[in-house]
């Protein structure tokens, strides 16, 4: 059985600079998984190939069995792959239910089953108490979960979080590891996340990818990553 998510000597090319060199990848469906690296190392250009917001150059990307290297951001997002940047965007004027309509409208279906599925993301998200508030009104951390529900609501498959907890309190980095649990749980969500938060990482108890200089260091659990000299070496800038 082919992986949920499958890429094969991913690379891309700025002129001269080489971002990601011949990058194998892959997930299951449900998966976790933490990518990190030091400044540089070339993680945020490789989600973006992944999500169609860069085109690679060399190599292929497979979703659910399917090639999508060559598949538009517009249809990449239509097929359940989403990407969340580091600052949230949401709709500020309009009520946190407004905005989880407004995403669940994005998805053919019946009235109920969208009303169904936004309680849920609601009750999965912190933010039944908060639904009829104007998202102005919300701490970062709530903006931050407000803009994954939206992703929720459209029925995203397949999560690319960019430093989902940058700005957040200790607290509500604690929920967010939670949450990202419970959607692997509960929805079967497959969620690739970049983070610098080592505590963060620590408690998502993920896989964990180390990028750098554009190819993957290593690959193992976090105490293994932590553990490794040349990992230390590459974030104390001595490799």
């Amino acid at each position: 059985m082919s992986e949920f998510l499958e890429v094969r000597g991913l690379t891309k090319r700025f002129r001269g600079l080489i971002a990601n060199d011949r990058i194998d990848f892959s997930l299951a469906a449900g998966a976790l998984r933490c990518v990190i690296g030091p400044n540089g190392a070339g993680k945020t250009t490789f989600i973006s190939m992944i999500s169609g917001h860069l085109e690679p150059s060399a190599g292929t990307i497979r979703f659910k069995g399917r090639d999508i290297t060559g598949l538009s951001l517009v249809r990449r997002a239509q097929i359940g792959i989403s990407r969340k940047f580091q600052t949230p965007t949401v709709f500020d004027n309009l009520t946190v239910v407004e905005n989880l309509e407004l995403a669940a409208l994005g998805k053919p279906g019946a009235a109920a089953a969208r009303h169904a599925r936004i309680e849920e993301v609601l009750e999965i998200t912190r933010l039944s108490d908060l639904a009829r508030r104007p998202a102005f009104t919300l701490s970062h951390g709530q903006r931050q979960w407000l803009e994954v529900g939206l992703l929720l609501a459209n029925r995203a498959e397949l999560l690319l979080l960019d430093e989902p907890t940058a700005g957040m309190t200790s607290e509500e980095t604690h929920a967010t590891a939670e949450l990202l649990h419970n959607l692997s749980d509960r929805f079967k969500l497959t969620v690739v996340i970049i983070e610098h938060d080592i505590k963060f990482i620590r408690d998502l108890r993920s896989p964990v990818t180390v990028l750098h200089l554009g190819r993957i260091l290593m690959e193992g659990t976090f105490d293994e990553v932590s553990r490794n000299e040349q990992v230390r070496n590459v974030y104390l800038g001595t490799a």
